[in-house]
């Protein structure tokens, strides 16, 4: 086994959940992993407790919260009594309490709670940060997917999230990657407190990654496949302190953590958020 390494989050949106993917990981020195309530069909922390139960006390475990099984599927709210009721429920299907719960995509329920979105945004972090304080987990944070929404809707006096995951990588818009940015700056996050998520946009496979060679944001492009330099070049759009993966292939897991060794060019990475900003500016309205 492999030291472990935090900055690689083994994320198991669209995963099988396979033991062997778990033991992989383990092996691979990756700790941290990463679900949510309405994974897998809204299963995956029984799934999880019943296939490696005893493997999850090696991991630090975060999950997300928000989404809740419904007529079509699924529906999204930011129901305080509806948010604690889902840790707790967490904590007992995942036999242990989670290390850190996530308020899963906020800005989901807040676009349709105006003028009061502030104060629904509000109860559901104060929701969260006394389930934090009872116990049932070690800590909260938000993930969005779309955090612009957030940006007006910060209260000072409101708990504030110990970790934010937003998108990352090469294919994130500039708007989101500025309002990352705004909101790490707004809610004084440190090191270790925010995390990306996607790096690839959906998949390590798509035809994009074969027309652009992200090897270019790195020092010593010849070193590293397209692919682990589109994972390496995630960590600085923006600048987070871990992302969060997924895959059911542990050589593929182990591809990307080999990609932690390369080297960004930052003035690069500068260059290229510069050339998006541009380009948004010179589209039509």
């Amino acid at each position: 086994m492999r030291g472990a390494d935090a900055r690689v989050v083994l994320g198991l949106h669209r995963s099988r959940h396979e033991r062997r993917l778990l033991t992989g990981a383990l092996d691979l020195g990756v700790t941290a992993l990463d679900t949510s309530t309405n994974y897998l069909g809204f299963h995956s922390h029984r799934i999880l407790a019943r296939t490696a139960g005893d493997l999850l006390p090696m991991f630090t475990v975060s999950t997300k919260i928000g989404y809740f099984p419904g007529r079509n599927g699924g529906e999204h709210s930011l129901n305080p009594v509806r948010l604690r009721t889902a840790v707790e429920q967490a904590a007992d299907d995942l036999g242990r309490e989670p290390d850190l719960v996530f308020l899963h995509n906020p800005e989901h329920s807040l676009r349709g709670a105006a003028p009061h979105d502030r104060d629904v945004l509000a109860r559901a972090c104060a929701a969260l940060d006394d389930a934090a304080a009872k116990g049932v987990c070690a800590a909260w944070g938000i993930a969005s997917w779309d955090p612009s929404p957030l940006l007006d809707l910060i209260d000072p006096t409101s708990p504030r999230p110990s970790v934010l995951m937003v998108r990352a990588g090469l294919l994130v818009g500039v708007r989101t990657l500025d309002a990352s940015d705004a909101l790490i700056k707004a809610w004084n996050l440190r090191d270790g407190a925010v995390w990306g998520m996607s790096p690839f946009g959906g998949s390590a496979s798509a035809p994009v990654w074969a027309r652009i060679d992200p090897r270019v944001f790195l020092r010593d492009s010849g070193r590293l496949s397209r692919v682990q330099a589109a994972f390496r070049a995630a960590y600085h759009l923006p600048r987070v302190d871990a992302v969060a993966v997924g895959t059911d292939e542990p050589a593929h897991l182990g591809e990307l953590v080999g990609a932690l060794t390369g080297e960004v060019e930052e003035r690069t990475i500068q260059e290229y958020r510069s050339l998006l900003r541009t380009r948004l500016r010179d589209q039509p309205a």
